[in-house]
């Protein structure tokens, strides 16, 4: 499996993994995502600057997506909590989902893996990953956890009013 940068002619396809995406969190009982974030406008950008990465199988099918973004990150200007490195050198994953026919597979475990040598690898001077996800998603909190990350706050309002999201940092 490999991670490489999505192009703009793959719009659709991303769309369509977000969308499955929101309905597999709305089937779950989960806020996130419910509204009008991510949407098009938003991915179009993540693939206008480099930032949306396509994952996929060995045998080049397409499981899911990320968005890797450079600091600034802006989501977390208004961060209720303490950074675990006071660095402007971190990357900030957004944007992940693997598509509802592959779950149960361990993709979303190896996406994560290979998500930080694709960072390793694409940006070796960060300091720091971020990450976040809506304080309802127990199983996206349980998969950052595992791989080493550390609840260093929250954020309110960044995605739609009334969302509440865990911070995370994981050092490199």
């Amino acid at each position: 499996m490999y991670l490489r940068k999505a192009k703009p002619e793959e719009l659709d396809l991303i769309c369509d993994i977000i969308e499955d995406g929101k309905k597999q969190l709305a089937d779950a009982g989960i806020d996130q995502w419910q509204n009008e974030y991510p949407n098009r406008d938003v991915i179009a950008s993540d693939i206008d600057n480099g930032r949306a990465v396509i994952y996929n199988s060995d045998d080049h099918e397409t499981l899911g997506v990320a968005a890797v973004i450079e600091a600034p990150d802006n989501s977390y200007d208004t961060l209720e909590g303490e950074w675990l490195s006071d660095t402007t050198k971190y990357v900030t994953v957004h944007r992940v989902a693997i598509f509802s026919h592959h779950q149960g597979k361990g993709y979303a475990s190896q996406l994560f893996r290979d998500l930080f040598d694709y960072i390793a690898e694409n940006h070796p001077d960060a300091d720091s990953i971020r990450i976040d996800t809506h304080k309802d998603n127990a199983k996206m909190q349980h998969l950052i956890e595992k791989f080493g990350f550390q609840r260093v706050g929250r954020i309110v309002g960044v995605y739609h009013p009334t969302d509440e999201c865990y911070v995370y940092e994981k050092q490199v």
